[in-house]
């Protein structure tokens, strides 16, 4: 497929789907004339008009993946992890040099002192901006988008222009704050140090979601929101770029959705297990900041009773959302609705595909309900329900089970600034609130703590997974953390996310110590996860690990320590 041919799907008058090659290995033939663009051997992408998209939706097909929705999980540090005590140590003085940190996220200002090195030229090796089109040919390995290597980045920073030469930029601020604590370059005067300063980076700025699948799950307008897919791609980019240069890479995931089920089945998830696995390579994931939004529910139906009721509070500004029911094989479960209003929508029976549209007669609200009995990828049931001109108040739904077992069920609210934090369950449930990727089995998924006190990230995501794998694994800083700003100044920055671009810095520090410095050629995530975990500090008043801080505090000096105790 031609660039130009790409570029055309890439618009708003096509829907994209995520087609695991697994369980479809002949889909070219089942869609003949499709356009179809590979992910991996594993995944693709297939591409279909946008008029088709919900007729496919109500149709229940279970062929093609819609790609969730993901939002940011961010809204002192080196010497609370022991990154100043390994520097100090002349065998350990690691800086991260010879790895590489890719970022995938709301691009990067690279003009900012943090990114140079200290003769001014970048520390980047290459910028994939999905947002721009491919001019003269300068596209990335993906064939969409535009790549910029550190050639150019170069000849940018030369010019009184830069933006004319590489227009790449960071509207946002996120990205930029994860590149510079994971691999900024220090500055003494203000007080800040990258974990990883003579890291050098490759930054993908992904495209945001596209028009029909906002609508599909009723994202705020203005609202950052990147579909699943394009993050699948950055992966696949920066192991592309980090196998090209010969180098290992430690990548940073600062992303997250609540539209999964919670264990590590997402495509983005399973593509990084994947990866996670590849040697030289460490993956470290956010967990997001649901754990006191009140957006997730836990309920249990005794058979003896058959149901059981929730309710839940819509805020004035929150018209539109998404919720997703996950319950429990073998039980089959089925919902009545009730509205603030009282308008009450009888019990729909469950079935093997069902898909209902109901309007309300005496208020505006629209819902849409799809129940999968077998969800494809977990065996699980799904009930999804799509709210549209939701009236505010509170909502009552009664879950009803059936059969002689105990049906144990989960709900879920968005995530972020989704939904405003006007709308929630009366009565939550805080634990099982890591978002995906960070409920992913393989990599290092990381809650936020402040140093100060070593307190727990008050609206940190708790675990486990609803599978009940231990998720976080480890704590690092991530509670007023100083950060470049888009500005060129520095600030105070707070969330899961900064929690993840500190680990990522730590993980370039023990590709280091493996790779570049000939102690463990092969390392990958799972080996410096289990170095991590070893080398964590805990309290002797907590028992490990545990939902709220896994297995204790990242501590990269005692990590060194125990593993030279053991020798």
């Amino acid at each position: 497929m031609t660039g130009e041919g790409i570029n055309n799907y890439m618009g708003e008058d096509y829907a994209d789907f995520i087609v695991d090659y697994r369980t479809n290995p002949r889909i070219a033939e089942l869609f003949p004339g499709a356009a179809i663009l590979d992910i991996n051997n594993t995944y693709a992408i297939i591409y279909l008009p946008v008029s088709q998209f919900a007729n496919r939706m109500m149709r229940g097909i279970r062929l093609l993946i819609v790609p969730n929705v993901y939002g940011l999980a961010s809204e002192v540090s080196l010497e609370a992890s022991g990154v100043q005590k390994i520097r100090s140590m002349p065998d350990f003085n690691l800086r991260g040099e010879g790895v590489l940190i890719g970022i995938i996220d709301t691009g990067i200002n690279y003009t900012l002192p943090a990114f140079k090195k200290e003769n001014g030229t970048t520390k980047i090796r290459s910028i994939w901006d999905q947002t721009i089109k491919s001019v003269n040919g300068a596209q990335s390995s993906t064939n969409f988008g535009t790549e910029y290597k550190e050639e150019q980045i170069n000849q940018a920073l030369q010019n009184e222009n830069p933006l004319t030469v590489v227009p790449s930029t960071d509207e946002d601020g996120h990205g930029t704050m994860l590149a510079g604590i994971a691999a900024g370059t220090e500055n003494s005067t203000e007080g800040f140090y990258g974990v990883a300063p003579e890291a050098e980076l490759v930054i993908v700025k992904l495209a945001q979601a596209k028009k029909y699948l906002r609508e599909f799950y009723s994202i705020p307008e203005g609202v950052i929101c990147y579909q699943e897919n394009y993050i699948m791609w950055g992966v696949q980019y920066c192991l592309d770029v980090a196998r090209q240069l010969e180098r290992p890479i430690a990548i940073c995931i600062g992303v997250g959705t609540s539209q999964s089920g919670h264990d590590g089945t997402a495509p983005l998830s399973e593509l990084l297990n994947m990866y996670a696995d590849f040697p030289r390579v460490g993956i470290v994931t956010a967990i997001g900041n649901e754990g006191n939004l009140g957006r997730h529910y836990y309920g249990t139906i005794d058979p003896a009773v058959g149901n059981t009721s929730l309710e839940f509070n819509v805020g004035e500004n929150d018209k539109g959302f998404s919720m997703q029911l996950w319950g429990e094989a073998p039980g089959i479960f089925s919902i009545d609705i009730l509205s603030p209003s009282g308008e009450y929508i009888p019990r729909i029976s469950a079935g093997l595909q069902v898909s209902r549209r109901i309007s309300f007669i005496f208020e505006q609200t629209i819902i849409n309900v799809e129940y999968q009995t077998v969800e494809p990828r977990t065996g699980d049931e799904l009930i999804l329900l799509n709210f549209h001109n939701t009236t505010p108040g509170v909502w009552k739904i009664t879950v009803y089970g059936q059969g002689n077992l105990v049906g144990n069920f989960h709900i879920w609210l968005p995530m972020g600034n989704f939904i405003s934090k006007d709308t929630y369950f009366i009565k939550p449930n805080i634990y099982t609130t890591v978002v995906a990727p960070g409920d992913a089995v393989v990599p290092i998924s990381v809650t936020a703590y402040n140093p100060v006190g070593d307190s727990l990230y008050a609206n940190a995501s708790r675990g486990y997974t609803r599978t009940n794998t231990i998720k976080p694994e480890l704590a690092a800083p991530g509670v007023n953390y100083l950060a470049p700003t888009l500005d060129g100044g520095y600030t105070n920055f707070t969330g899961t996310g900064v929690a993840s671009a500190h680990t990522a810095g730590i993980v370039a520090l023990l590709l280091e110590w493996g790779v570049v410095r000939g102690n463990q050629q092969n390392i990958d995530t799972l080996e410096i996860k289990k170095y991590l975990i070893r080398g964590a500090k805990r309290s002797s008043n907590l028992t490990y690990p545990n939902r709220d801080w896994g297995y204790g505090i990242l501590d990269i000096y005692n990590a060194f320590d125990v593993l030279r105790s053991s020798v």
